[in-house]
């Protein structure tokens, strides 16, 4: 039987997030409510009187078409909804990869796509965002060392889980070069797009930038509502009818509600306003995070561009894994180690629900730092 390694990240929130005290594993913003997405403009009545028979299970099409033109050029048949944004990470990489293939990864990264690299093709090798002053930046280097005649597809977070970077346009342009060159897939998971920090843009999506695009995206981050459990995929139409077939093996479906609750989210003027929403989270939480990172000697951090996570690098002689197993067990605070992002000497902090909550879990976690 063929064995797919743990993903360990996944693993430590399941088990240990509705335990702890204080839980600062959480990557998105304040949950909206029901209510809250509805609005004025859509009767609770008719909520009540839905019949909760089958959706289409490509989504139905108000929700792609929504969904269809937060993208340039896109269509409805463009669009397919999933399960969340992770089955359409699984959906994709298991269509695309063949035993043979090797995934070419940016590391650090919420790591489903490592493990699913190594499982579904030959390996997974890995390109770095490094520290440069006070931004991230793509090493250029070991963008170019990933990437072979093997690579069918080139894997990216953009804007990044967990450092929060966004790549520029040189940085996009230099991945869609590797990716031409060997005539590799670009997956970009753009889940954290819609909650930058300064603006009231989206960030750049890599839709349109090349054939060979396929982005992945959903409700849970940038939207708040991780709750429906709201992902889709937008690919070339013939990729989309791949993505189907094997759809069909997995959860056939997105929920009813899930679905409507989807194509109200994302028509365009509910959306931007979804979107003003959430960056006014992160805006009035993040000032009050960094005095915080700023008051501990040991810790240090390269401000976010987008979503509310924060990664904080440390000087202390202890595996990431260690400090965070220990805050956990004495403190009762649960944050996420560098080295389940492919990093070390550093951890994550979600910023974006009770800034004031979050604060007293950090004061208890920073006992631990003595």
């Amino acid at each position: 039987m063929t064995r797919i390694e743990r993903f360990e990240m996944e693993r430590m929130q399941s088990l240990y997030w509705h335990e702890v005290e204080y839980d600062l594993s959480e990557s998105g913003v304040l949950p909206l409510q029901v209510d809250e997405l509805l609005g004025s403009d859509v009767s609770p009545q008719a909520l009540l009187d839905a019949r909760l028979g089958y959706p289409l299970s490509e989504g139905s099409p108000q929700s792609r078409d929504h969904i269809s033109r937060w993208y340039p050029d896109a269509t409805v048949e463009n669009v397919t909804l999933t399960n969340g944004g992770s089955e359409a990470n699984f959906l994709t990489l298991w269509t695309l990869l063949e035993p043979g293939d090797r995934l070419a990864f940016m590391v650090p990264n919420y790591l489903q796509g490592l493990g699913l690299g190594r499982h579904f093709g030959e390996a997974s090798d890995t390109f770095r965002l490094v520290p440069s002053g006070d931004r991230w930046a793509l090493d250029l280097d070991s963008l170019e060392q990933a990437v072979g005649p093997n690579t069918k597809v080139m894997m990216v977070c953009n804007p990044n889980n967990p450092t929060g970077h966004v790549l520029s346009a040189e940085e996009m342009d230099a991945i869609v070069a590797a990716a031409d060159r060997v005539g590799a897939w670009i997956v970009a998971d753009e889940i954290y797009r819609g909650a930058e920090i300064e603006g009231d843009e989206s960030s750049p999506t890599f839709w349109g930038r090349s054939e060979r695009v396929i982005v992945t995206s959903g409700l849970s981050k940038a939207f708040a509502m991780p709750g429906l459990r709201v992902g889709w995929a937008v690919a070339p139409r013939e990729l989309v009818q791949e993505l189907w077939i094997r759809h069909d093996y997995t959860t056939l479906t997105p929920g009813f509600l899930s679905d409507w609750f989807a194509s109200i989210a994302m028509e365009p003027e509910r959306r931007e306003e979804i979107l003003r929403r959430t960056r006014g989270i992160i805006r009035s939480n993040l000032p009050a995070l960094e005095a915080w990172i700023d008051g501990q000697p040991a810790l240090h951090s390269i401000r976010p561009v987008a979503g509310a996570i924060a990664y904080v690098e440390y000087d202390l002689p202890t595996r990431s894994t260690d400090l965070i197993e220990r805050i956990r067990t004495e403190q009762s605070v649960l944050l996420v180690p560098g080295e389940m992002f492919g990093l070390d000497d550093g951890f994550r902090i979600g910023f974006g629900c009770d800034i004031e909550h979050t604060l007293k879990g950090l004061e208890l976690a920073a006992t631990c730092f003595a």
